[in-house]
């Protein structure tokens, strides 16, 4: 699968990989930023932002997709970062073809199974009728009572796309909703990853827990923990500068 991406700066190479129902808008910030060090490519996961749609949706496939991204641009060896479902499948490259990742940064997520909690939030996007809605600001009161937080609807209605007259969603929603069971579970382990990695979790987010450090080390050997207090599940914009001199720090 050709994933689409966006390039910039020069330097090493550093994969940038959303999280789940994100695209790599998330990340144009803190990608222009860390250009100004590194070549940075920001990729859509498939099934999200502008990236082809496909029925069939795991982390080893998205593993093989990022292995195919590398090869398609000739990158033998990268730096990583992925943030929460991008996490996942940072981890699972890194496992399962260590020599082309340098370093690995994984941002607020853990190797282990996960509760079904967003399964309401999909159902909620399913349950509104696009067609029937002329503004943004119309689906944006439709989805109020079903997703109370006004921070969450704005970044969920980042997945919106207007054609002429309508509205449809640039995820996959079906392949998301059909798949969402093995995007709760945990990636495939063979060997575990020997080389520098960094966790960041936010104090704020249960995501990551203290019981789960341990797992961490066993897969991750060489693996850091960094916690930055005032943050919650989305790191890097809760807490920008904080988060960009750890990874800066890291990488360097």
């Amino acid at each position: 699968m050709r994933l689409n991406f966006q390039v910039q700066g020069d330097g090493f190479p550093l994969i940038i990989l959303h999280g789940f129902l994100g695209s790599l808008d998330n990340w144009r910030s803190v990608s222009k930023r860390l250009s100004v060090s590194y070549k940075i490519y920001n990729v859509d996961l498939r099934n999200h932002g502008q990236s082809p749609h496909d029925e069939i949706m795991s982390y080893p496939i998205m593993g093989d997709d990022l292995r195919e991204f590398l090869d398609e641009h000739q990158i033998f060896e990268a730096d990583m970062l992925g943030h929460s479902m991008g996490g996942k499948v940072a981890m699972q490259f890194a496992l399962e073809h260590p020599a082309r990742v340098a370093k690995l940064i994984v941002v607020d997520i853990a190797p282990k199974d996960y509760p079904p909690s967003q399964r309401s939030l999909l159902q909620a996007l399913r349950d509104v009728k696009l067609q029937t809605f002329r503004s943004f600001g119309e689906i944006d009161a439709a989805l109020a009572p079903a997703v109370r937080s006004p921070v969450l609807r704005q970044f969920l209605l980042k997945n919106l796309a207007r054609d002429v007259g309508t509205f449809r969603w640039k995820i996959s929603l079906d392949a998301l909703i059909k798949n969402y069971d093995e995007l709760t579970k945990n990636i495939v382990v063979r060997e575990p990853f020997n080389k520098p990695t960094l966790f960041i979790r936010g104090g704020q987010s249960k995501y990551i827990q203290d019981e789960d450090l341990t797992i961490i080390k066993q897969l991750f050997p060489q693996a850091e923990i960094s916690t930055i207090p005032n943050a919650g599940h989305w790191v890097h914009s809760d807490a920008s500068s904080e988060f960009l001199q750890i990874v800066n720090g890291f990488l360097a």
